[in-house]
C-alpha cells in the first residue's frame, strides 16, 4: 500500500509505502526529513486493522521501519507534491528512482497533460 502523508508545520507531502509481504514500512520525504511518528503510527494502524478484520493479532515485532535517505532530493520549496507523486509511481511499479529536481518541470507538464486527457503515460 502507498500512503500519502504530511510532515512538518507546513503540511508538505511525503510518502509511506507498506509492504505486507516483506513486512516493511518505508518513509520517503523529498526534503530528507525524519518522521518516525508516521512509520510507528502506520505500523500500529495495520496491526489494529488486522485485529479488527481478521480477528487475530498481527505480529509486528519484526517489521522493518525505514526512513529512506538514498532518494532524489527536492532543492526548492514548491515541488514536494510532484516528488511525492513520482515516489508513489516508482514504488508502486518497483522501479529504481532515476529522476532529479531538474526533471520536475517536465513531470509537472506531464501530470497536467495526463489529468486533462484522463490518460496515464
Amino acid at each position: 500500500a502507498v500512503v500519502s502523508t504530511q510532515s512538518g508545520h507546513y503540511g508538505r507531502g511525503c510518502l509511506a509505502a507498506i509492504d505486507m509481504r516483506a513486512k516493511t514500512i518505508t518513509y520517503y520525504d523529498s526534503l530528507l526529513g525524519d518522521n518516525h511518528q508516521c512509520t510507528n503510527a502506520l505500523r500500529d494502524y495495520i496491526a489494529a486493522e488486522h485485529q479488527a478484520k481478521k480477528k487475530s493479532p498481527l505480529d509486528i515485532k519484526n517489521w522493518k521501519l525505514t526512513i529512506e535517505k538514498d532518494i532524489p532530493e527536492q532543492l526548492n520549496g514548491c515541488d514536494c507534491g510532484v516528488f511525492t507523486c513520482k515516489y508513489a509511481e516508482y514504488v508502486s511499479q518497483d522501479k529504481t528512482f532515476d529522476f532529479t529536481q531538474a526533471d520536475m518541470p517536465y513531470f509537472r507538464r506531464r501530470m497536467i497533460w495526463e489529468m486533462v486527457n484522463k490518460t496515464l503515460l
